[in-house]
């Protein structure tokens, strides 16, 4: 698992997910630096480290679920990668309701009751992917966890869990940079 997991930081710091400058996060808040894990869910060999890490941390802790769903855009190549892994149903979360045909705001099945196992990229606040949780609840389903694959570790675990949703992270930023300090000491050697 460990090597799986620095595997796949690896393959972000060689795709240039990590950027530095400065960003508005979608949360509204101002870093110094930009995780953008879409630079990295484009390599089948990432997509799949994903789906595998999420998929065994959520076994490990013991989480049961129906469906995988992901708000969109970022988490839903992770999102189909892990229901693809774990053979679950997939659930695309839109932003907003489609403004036309049926105007959902889902595109697969949610029935009463299913829990769900929703995914994301990257977590700040985490208001993004608790606002994804309520359209889920708002039709009847139950959030089994939420699984991301980064936490930026600004509030969005205390956020998630103050709503009483198990939250798994497979990298924490602080890991991430750490890797990066890691690899750039090796490299200097």
């Amino acid at each position: 698992m460990i090597e799986a997991k620095d595997r796949l930081i690896d393959k972000m710091l060689e795709s240039g997910a990590i950027l530095f400058g400065h960003f508005v996060l979608s949360s509204g808040k101002e870093s110094d630096y930009y995780i953008n894990v879409k630079k990295v869910v484009t390599d089948p060999d990432a997509l799949e480290l994903m789906a595998g890490l999420i998929a065994g941390l959520v076994q490990r802790v013991g989480i049961d679920f129906d469906r995988v769903a992901g708000p969109e855009l970022g988490a839903v190549p992770i999102a189909t990668a892990v229901s693809l892994k774990t053979g679950k149903p997939l659930v695309i979360v839109r932003k907003k309701p489609k403004g036309y045909g049926t105007g959902s705001q889902i595109e697969g099945d949610v029935k009463e009751g299913d829990r769900i196992l929703l995914v994301e990229d990257v977590t700040t606040t985490g208001g993004s992917v608790l606002r994804a949780a309520e359209v889920l609840e708002s039709l009847g389903a139950r959030i089994a966890a939420i699984a991301v694959v980064v936490d930026r570790e600004e509030g969005a675990e205390g956020s998630i869990t103050s709503k009483g949703y198990t939250f798994l992270p497979v990298i924490r930023v602080s890991e991430l940079l750490e890797r990066k300090e890691t690899v750039k000491g090796r490299e200097s050697d």
